[in-house]
């Protein structure tokens, strides 16, 4: 009989057998991939800046004459239209001087009558020699005098009579207004202490942003080398996102870009105009400016995922003859969901996007086309 030992030395024989006699398994399946092709097309692009919304009017409501605010004559943080009365002043010291200034003319208007009565009774006398020359000259004189008098009476007048009116202090613009800075009673001054409140107005509506000088030498050498055409007449068209994330219904134009750079923040100032005829934009509010209307001819995009970072930088799979090939690009900016491609491509490639994770050099693999939402992005 065997021993225990001789046993499980045929039992392991045995199964070393039987493995080496195993049939070889099946051969891998061919891995799916996505793919998209890589055309070349006019891309839209547009560049985006962090902006603050402007009054294009705010206007000072200032006092033009001395004296006591009587009445506050609209609510404060309102819309207030063009020639409304915000503000009224102590009328009663402005009418004062008006009849005083209306009673000196009528005196002066009488001295110029008597002048004038005697000037025509001297004059015939002078010429028959019947008064002395000095009679003559003092009549005229008198006369010149009273109708000078009367002149200065009359702008007295007028000046009185605009002090009164100014005691009714009304917006020139249509806006929204701000808080009273003097309260009902308050002794207003003239120069500094003459503020009573701002009016901004809204419609439309200024947005400012800054460029820096690097960002407008890289547009300049991008133009110039044809990575990007820049509309016509330079019309860009600006768009703005609100603080949501949504996107502002009225579109706007640039009106003012500043000829100097600033030498605290090392940019240019640029202001957009947008219509705001539903009065929904407010001064203050941080936005972001897009400007739209440049285009990268004949561009590549490429689906972020489909680029992967290598050793020798970044990379895409590419389908050739039926068979996967590492491919190394140059990668631009960012374009929504995709990559602006500079150089690697030439076009009509087939580019893998989902599955490159499973694929090497060499392998054949199975091709679905790529589904994405076409977005406009940055450039």
């Amino acid at each position: 009989m065997l021993s225990r030992l001789q046993f499980l030395s045929l039992v392991l024989i045995s199964l070393f057998l039987i493995g080496c006699n195993k049939p070889e398994s099946a051969a891998q399946p061919i891995p799916e991939v996505s793919v998209v092709v890589a055309t070349p097309s006019d891309v839209p692009i547009f560049s985006e800046f962090v902006g603050k919304t402007v009054s294009s009017r705010r206007i000072e409501i200032r006092s033009r004459v001395e004296g006591f605010l009587e009445k506050r004559l609209y609510d404060e943080g309102t819309m207030v239209k063009e020639g409304q009365v915000l503000f009224q002043m102590d009328r009663k010291p402005f009418e004062a001087q008006l009849s005083a200034a209306k009673a000196e003319l009528a005196q002066q208007q009488a001295r110029l009558t008597n002048a004038e009565a005697n000037l025509a009774r001297v004059k015939p006398l002078a010429e028959q020699n019947a008064v002395a020359q000095k009679e003559l000259d003092d009549a005229i004189s008198m006369y010149r005098s009273s109708a000078a008098s009367v002149e200065a009476a009359k702008a007295k007048v007028l000046q009185a009579d605009l002090d009164l009116g100014y005691t009714d202090i009304y917006t020139p613009v249509t806006g929204v207004s701000s808080f009273a800075r003097k309260r009902e009673g308050s002794f207003i001054g003239i120069g500094q202490d003459s503020l009573l409140t701002y009016v901004a107005q809204i419609q439309p509506m200024w947005v400012e942003f800054s460029i820096s000088e690097n960002q407008i030498f890289q547009l300049r050498a991008n133009q110039e080398s044809g990575l990007v055409r820049s509309p016509e007449s330079e019309e860009y068209v600006v768009k703005i996102e609100l603080a949501d994330q949504s996107m502002y219904p009225q579109h706007g134009k640039i009106t003012f870009a500043d000829a100097s750079l600033s030498e605290e923040t090392g940019t240019f100032l640029i202001r957009a105009e947008i219509p705001n005829p539903e009065k929904s934009l407010r001064p203050g509010q941080f936005v972001r400016a897009q400007i739209h209307g440049a285009v990268r001819p004949q561009a590549i995009l490429v689906p972020q995922r489909a680029v992967q970072q290598g050793a020798q930088g970044s990379f895409v799979w590419v389908i050739e003859d039926g068979k996967t090939k590492f491919q190394t690009v140059k990668t631009g900016p960012w374009h929504g969901d995709d990559w602006f491609i500079e150089a690697g491509l030439k076009g009509g490639e087939q580019i893998i996007v989902d599955g490159a994770l499973t694929v090497r050099p060499g392998i054949e693999v199975s091709t679905v086309p790529y589904q994405a939402a076409t977005k406009t992005g940055k450039g």
